[in-house]
């Protein structure tokens, strides 16, 4: 199901700026027992990519209605919102698109995640690395071919997600996904400074884990580092939280952090 501007349709103007330029933001949220988990945190993130991107979108009280009722009255989901600078302009100038477009869609949650979860993931080196922005870098703009490209050679190799680089060779996350790793109560995550996305699961991590007994350092850190790590998992709205068990020739089979982090992460959390 898809609703463009309260609307339930699927025809988008071939002058939208969503198609012409990838010019917007977009989130995905879980459904979670009715309701919009981290509701409140996904319309956040929509507000600061589009306060970075100078969208004028201002209807986030209608927005938030629309991605509750979608929500409503289904156990387990996902509710995805596109929001678009719209139509207008001339080239890539922006004067006169003053009238932002909300997509929003509604579908199954991923029925692999339940066995990723048992299981453990693998990981591949991705080819592709991410190019370094500081003006893009941690929000979700439509702009995804970097992922696009990491997806298509991930399904070149028989791993279940890749390990990104950016292009000065740090760790920055997975295709899809944020990522931790542990040594002992430390607990690391790639600093987003420059490239990758600040994923709503990871904010929660971090602050959960900022509160126990776990210290959460945010690092520049080489691909060598997961060779030092006791364990590693990887998160996202939907996953939510999931062990990795191999990379190459490392494997791990550790669970303490992903043990503390999975329960939480099935709260329905409102913040």
């Amino acid at each position: 199901m898809f609703l463009i501007n309260g609307t339930e349709q699927r025809q988008l103007a071939a002058s939208d700026r969503a198609i012409q330029f990838g010019d917007g933001c977009f989130t995905t949220a879980r459904i979670l027992a009715g309701q919009i988990q981290f509701a409140p945190a996904h319309i956040q993130r929509l507000r600061l990519a589009c306060e970075r991107l100078c969208i004028p979108f201002n209807d986030w009280d209608l927005l938030a209605q629309e991605m509750a009722s979608l929500a409503q009255g289904k156990a387990d989901g996902v509710v995805k919102v596109i929001l678009s600078r719209g139509g207008g302009g001339r080239g890539y100038s922006a004067a006169g698109c003053d009238s932002p477009t909300r997509i929003l869609s509604v579908s199954a949650r991923p029925a692999h995640y339940a066995r990723w979860q048992r299981e453990g993931v693998t990981l591949a080196l991705s080819d592709v690395c991410l190019g370094r922005n500081p003006m893009l870098a941690g929000i979700k703009h439509l702009n995804r071919l970097e992922q696009v490209l990491i997806r298509a050679g991930l399904e070149q190799t028989g791993a279940d997600e890749a390990l990104v680089l950016d292009s000065d060779g740090w760790i920055t996350e997975c295709c899809a996904a944020n990522i931790f790793w542990r040594q002992g109560q430390e607990v690391f995550t790639p600093r987003l400074d420059y490239a990758g996305v600040d994923g709503i699961m990871r904010q929660y991590c971090m602050r959960q884990l900022a509160s126990s007994g776990f210290r959460v350092v945010e690092v520049n850190a080489r691909q060598q580092a997961l060779a030092q790590a006791e364990e590693v998992v990887i998160c996202n709205a939907l996953m939510p939280v999931v062990p990795v068990r191999q990379w190459g020739e490392l494997r791990w089979s550790a669970r303490d952090l992903y043990q503390f982090l999975a329960p939480l992460c099935e709260q329905i959390n409102q913040s």
